[in-house]
């Protein structure tokens, strides 16, 4: 168990008093000399916990919006896709058609109602078990919370696929990105932190300076935020 901020103060002081006790104990004739203070840095961030925040039915981590498959949003939730994920979005576009890359929006904010239909079309067609591993029930998308973008090449913009992946436009966009505030929300290799399987054209607006720790450290929402 990791201590806590709180037991791990209580240690030092403990182990402070204890000098003390025994430095008095034994009194010294020697004269005072210069000592030299040092100071031993530690990582906080090992002590931290993630601070939770509800506000109407939406789960906010560390002032982050959450959604995932335990972190859902009402169904009454429709904010629309938000100003910054807009702005942030047309940029990077923008960015793209200078370094020769057409990129699309596929697809932008989707209502309850809409995942809803998504959900039941993914499960009639592979079934309940299978489905699983490509889409969410209704309020766990994260499509919903207005932050996400799916992105194409003008080639995929009718299908999102794995494929998007391997394609040069896609190099470039997951390297850049976090300039963005955007994450590649469901990596490769992380299903089992994620929930759902691998989507390179999936991108998730966080902001600038949580972007690029995440990038920098190769984490996903759910490291990040310490709920993994």
């Amino acid at each position: 168990m990791k201590p806590t901020p709180r037991l791990f103060l209580i240690m030092v002081l403990g182990v402070v008093l204890t000098g003390c006790t025994e430095a008095a104990a034994e009194p010294s004739d020697q004269p005072a000399g210069t000592f030299e203070k040092t100071v031993e840095e530690y990582d906080v961030g090992s002590f931290a916990v993630p601070v939770f925040r509800e506000v109407d039915g939406v789960t906010y981590i560390n002032d982050i919006l959450i959604v995932n498959r335990e972190y859902d949003l009402p169904p009454d939730y429709n904010p629309g896709l938000e100003p910054e994920v807009i702005d942030a979005t047309g940029q990077l576009m923008e960015d793209a058609a200078a370094e020769g890359f057409s990129l699309v929006i596929v697809s932008g904010f989707r209502s309850y109602q809409d995942q809803e239909a998504v959900h039941e079309d993914f499960v009639d067609r592979l079934g309940p078990e299978e489905a699983e591993q490509y889409t969410l029930p209704p309020g766990h998308s994260e499509h919903q919370s207005g932050l996400a973008v799916d992105i194409g090449t003008v080639e995929s913009a009718s299908s999102a696929a794995v494929s998007f992946g391997e394609t040069e436009a896609y190099a470039w966009m997951k390297d850049v990105a976090h300039e963005y505030g955007f994450v590649i929300r469901y990596q490769e290799g992380k299903e089992d932190i994620t929930g759902l399987s691998y989507e390179p054209w999936h991108l998730r607006y966080v902001g600038v300076e949580p972007a690029t720790e995440m990038y920098e450290e190769d984490l996903v929402l759910e490291e990040y935020l310490g709920i993994d």
